[in-house]
């Protein structure tokens, strides 16, 4: 990396409601891409909720009657990546950047660097050997540490991730519907084995906040050569955070967008996983039977993708396609379009919407 040193500011926000947390995400990021904020890191905490990506089902995530009936916020990230269960015991952090200051080819570069980063300061700070494990993940010793996804949105990187600090992992499992066949593939038997916090790995006394604030800055310092200001969140972003709370991040409307559960009569299912997540498509036709054309396609998963949207203009240019030309139209829609793609390819999305349209005939 570049000897330069950059000023960045840092903020902290506090515990917050995650669906306010998660507009505070998309303030930066608008004000960033507009030049009014500066580069920065965002330490936050969440009240209790249980999140899901961007992409996700939500009602194949989450146990929402328990969430609901115990006072458990139900939230839509604006990142991918999968299911995750937040409370005042994990510590957030985030980077809005600049990707012209902090040059890297492709995302997958960034999470690598960033992730990096993060474990060595950790690591140095907590006497701990905290290590990235692809495609996105902070481990100690094969058990998950911190989770973290970002995305493009023009020349801004929005970056984040989340510390288990003192997790509760009978919660986390009460409120999450983790497949076993993730368990499988890492020959465990149940979820809380897959996880690991500070306290557990510091003998039973979770540190300080701030000394997890500092080991993250020391990191980022080091590998990417950054100075630091400190300062409070401005009025603009504030404001900003509570119009798109209000508008969007805030709304059921948002939350509950993706949602399997009500999509699958009448339609044709498959799912694709692999290294990048994993990807399931439903896929309802239209047309008499020698002329059938797509008439809905509703691709979901804990994968990666940038700028998020993408996947809503993708299947909106599915619609109305002859099944002769599915193929054509996928691949021409990431011609023209280019998103950036972390650990998946092109033909990963038809690969899948292939396959639910086999279910379909007879």
């Amino acid at each position: 990396m570049s000897k330069e040193r950059r000023a960045f500011r840092v903020i902290d926000t506090g515990v917050r409601d995650g669906r306010r947390q998660i507009a505070f995400d998309q303030a930066m990021i608008d004000l960033h891409r507009e030049g009014r904020v500066r580069d920065s890191v965002r330490f936050l905490r969440f009240q209790p909720c249980a999140l899901v990506g961007r992409h996700q089902s939500i009602g194949k995530e989450l146990k929402l009657d328990y969430c609901r009936e115990n006072g458990i916020g139900i939230v839509r990230r604006i990142t991918g990546g999968g299911a995750i269960y937040l409370d005042p015991g994990q510590v957030g952090w985030e980077l809005v950047i600049s990707r012209k200051r902090v040059p890297l080819p492709t995302l997958q570069d960034y999470t690598r660097e960033i992730c990096e980063a993060v474990a060595s300061g950790l690591s140095q700070a907590f006497s701990i050997d905290a290590r990235f494990r692809p495609r996105n993940d902070i481990e100690v010793d094969g058990r998950k540490l911190c989770g973290t996804g970002g995305f493009f949105d023009g020349d801004t990187l929005f970056y984040q991730g989340t510390v288990l600090v003192d997790a509760d992992p009978e919660r986390v499992l009460a409120c999450l519907n983790v497949p076993e066949e993730k368990l499988r593939k890492r020959n465990l038997d149940n979820a809380s084995n897959r996880l690991v916090t500070l306290k557990h790995l510091m003998g039973g006394v979770a540190p300080e906040i701030e000394s997890i604030h500092e080991a993250i800055l020391r990191g980022l310092s080091e590998r990417f050569g950054i100075d630091f200001s400190f300062e409070l969140p401005s009025d603009e972003e504030e404001k900003l955070a509570a119009k798109i709370h209000d508008d969007e991040t805030g709304t059921d409307e948002f939350v509950y967008s993706i949602d399997e559960t009500s999509a699958q009569a009448d339609c044709g299912a498959a799912t694709l996983s692999g290294p990048g997540g994993s990807i399931t498509a439903l896929v309802r036709l239209e047309g008499k039977e020698q002329a059938q054309r797509i008439q809905t396609v509703l691709l979901t998963g804990d994968f990666f993708v940038a700028p998020p949207r993408i996947l809503l203009d993708l299947e909106a240019n599915l619609r109305g396609v002859p099944l002769d030309s599915v193929s054509g139209a996928i691949d021409e829609f990431f011609a023209a379009t280019r998103p950036e793609l972390l650990s998946l390819a092109p033909g990963d999305f038809k690969t899948v919407v292939h396959a639910a349209l086999r279910t379909l005939r007879p």
